[in-house]
């Protein structure tokens, strides 16, 4: 009998362990839109799709160059044609440059996360940002608070693999938002793209692995991993198309996860108490990421959020109004006139909204996501959308006023009204002039960039004495003639990239470089050369918010949740305070001593410097 109970016993083993083994492949920055990118993904489904022992694939992100719709339905096309289940997430290619927001990926592929069970193991991925932007990495709001409720459902002990497109290191500004919440669990590993190369990491205790990217690069060939979760350990093997799989090159042992309880480095919040006299009088922390500056009246702070959420706040205590629900991502930063607010959606619709309420005023449908900013001039709003197309309106009726149907690219950024002209960038290369009171193109001016990711698209400009400035991704603060387009100066001597602003005398330019400082330039028609340049001390930078001076300071915030003060005639800091780890929009400043803040997070905070 004890025999035979001991057969049963070894049999169940037996068997358990074998249902637990399977094999999957991870697939990883498959960039369909550039020159490889379509012919490596076709070979490595058809590779894949060999393969008898494979029993799904994960995808981790980058799955396209610039995140078009054309480039996301041709790599849907080409995924389709797998055999087995593929689960899938976007990178920030496939959401940085997006047209959509991030819109586009989602309706072709359903969701920009995932959850499911195979053999015992849950696997976990969500998106990681940047969105219209350059910024850091970013696991959404949204996606923690879904997070949390996957693995709350679930129980402690059971096995979870976790998968992103950035590794879970500081490359996601809030990569702690992961790692803490998973060591609590039995994590087994995370897996990533992104570095386009395998390579092993160990994230603050969790092991995690980088895989190489699909394309072939200098290389005459592609290829992916393929993963074997064999009883204990799990192998890490690379496989290209129509050849022999090499030798596992990665192994990680599978055990009960054991949280090390070491305390690793966190948010460094000691500015704050540097500058002690800042406040926040209150902070709203919304659901979803917000990407755009609020608006504000007498009586409201408004937004909106990457879920399509319109939110009103009481502008004295930050509670919550009323809402508004669109179908699609808001990047638009809204505007009010006439207790009417408008902005666009990446559902592709233009809302007017009654301030005080939120109901429905009018919308405008276009045939692609309006992620532009709309500005306001009499009677009329001004907005551009990803549908080629930059519309004027009429704020009480919505009326179409005209359109410019022949703009190359999705258009994200500000338009800026000057002299009777509407200058505005786009992801298609150029920076436009259109005649106010028709639509009707004065000039277009290209950088002379080939590549799209340099286009002047998240420039917002400023124009002073028939001279307009901008700073595209290119790294150079340039001065257009403002009738004719052609260039009057380029100048390069500081690393300054999309974030500029003017004095308010008109007479300086400011930039913000990209390596801790603030530069300065003297508004003129031949190149100035740098006026002065202030080391702020803000470290690396790269996101594209303005520079708003009023009463005697100018105004801006970083990659990292520092908001800034600074006298420029002093070039000294009046005073910096650190609101979380995300991006901060372009502030918008009440007066000299309040200011409305958002970060990428979702939090929206007043600041008053007392």
């Amino acid at each position: 009998m004890k025999i035979f109970i001991f057969f049963l016993f070894t049999l169940f083993m037996t068997s358990n362990l074998k249902a637990q083994n399977f094999k999957y492949a991870f697939v990883t920055d498959t960039h369909v839109g550039s020159p490889t990118g379509e012919e490596d993904l076709r070979k490595t489904v058809v590779d894949i799709n060999q393969l008898t022992d494979i029993d799904f694939t994960i995808i981790t992100g980058d799955i396209t160059e610039m995140g078009t719709n054309k480039e996301l339905a041709l790599a849907k096309e080409i995924l389709l044609k797998l055999k087995k289940p593929f689960y899938i997430i976007p990178g920030n290619h496939d959401t940085g440059w997006s047209e959509t927001g991030g819109v586009g990926f989602i309706k072709e592929f359903g969701n920009d996360k995932f959850v499911f069970d195979h053999n015992g193991f849950r696997f976990i991925a969500c998106a990681s940002g940047p969105y219209v932007r350059m910024s850091d990495g970013h696991i959404p709001r949204d996606a923690t608070i879904w997070l949390d409720s996957v693995l709350k459902a679930m129980p402690k002990n059971m096995p979870i693999i976790f998968a992103n497109h950035y590794p879970l290191t500081n490359s996601l500004d809030n990569w702690y938002e992961a790692t803490d919440r998973l060591r609590e669990y039995n994590i087994q590993y995370a897996i990533c793209g992104h570095g386009h190369t395998d390579k092993s990491y160990n994230f603050e205790g969790i092991e995690s692995t980088m895989g190489r990217s699909n394309l072939r690069a200098k290389d005459s060939i592609g290829g992916y991993n393929i993963v074997s979760m064999m009883n204990d350990s799990v192998f890490f093997q690379n496989k290209r198309p129509a050849q022999a799989v090499m030798a596992a090159w990665r192994k990680i042992k599978l055990k009960t996860f054991q949280d090390d309880n070491k305390k690793y480095p966190r948010s460094d919040y000691s500015i704050n108490k540097k500058f002690a006299g800042i406040k926040q009088l209150w902070t709203y922390h919304s659901n979803a990421n917000v990407v755009n500056t609020p608006a504000f009246s007498l009586d409201h702070v408004i937004f909106g959020n990457s879920l399509g959420l319109i939110e009103a706040l009481n502008k004295k205590t930050g509670k919550k109004i009323w809402t508004f629900s669109t179908k699609g991502a808001i990047y638009s930063s809204p505007v009010i006139s006439n207790n009417i607010v408008m902005l666009g959606s990446g559902d592709g619709t233009i809302y007017a909204l009654n301030e005080k309420t939120g109901k429905l005023v009018w919308k405008k449908e276009t045939a692609n996501a309006v992620l532009g900013s709309p500005v306001i001039d009499g009677k009329n709003v001004y907005i551009g959308g990803s549908d080629n197309t930059f519309r004027a309106l009429d704020i009480k009726t919505g009326k179409e006023i005209w359109s410019f149907k022949k703009v190359e690219g999705a258009i994200a950024g500000k338009p800026l009204i000057y002299r009777g002209k509407i200058f505005f960038g786009s992801w298609g290369g150029y920076l436009y002039a259109l005649d106010i009171s028709n639509g009707s193109l004065l000039w277009k001016w290209n950088n002379g960039q080939e590549n799209r990711m340099f286009s002047p698209a998240m420039v917002t400009p400023v124009a002073y004495n028939d001279i307009v400035y901008i700073a595209a991704p290119d790294r150079f603060l340039t001065a257009i003639d403002a009738g004719t387009g052609h260039t009057l100066w380029r100048n390069n001597e500081a690393t300054v990239r999309e974030s500029i602003g003017i004095s308010t005398d008109s007479t300086v330019i400011y930039g913000k470089t990209m390596q801790d400082e603030i530069v300065a330039y003297k508004t003129q028609s031949q190149n100035p050369g740098i006026l002065w340049r202030y080391n702020a001390g803000f470290g690396y930078e790269h996101v594209p918010s303005m520079l708003i001076e009023k009463d005697g300071n100018v105004f801006f915030g970083t990659r990292n949740g520092v908001v800034y003060a600074i006298d420029p005639k002093k070039q000294s800091t009046t005073w910096a305070h650190k609101i979380d780890d995300s991006m901060i929009n372009t502030v918008n400043v009440v007066d000299g001593k309040n200011l409305i803040v958002s970060t990428m997070d979702g939090k929206v905070v007043w600041l008053k410097a007392e």
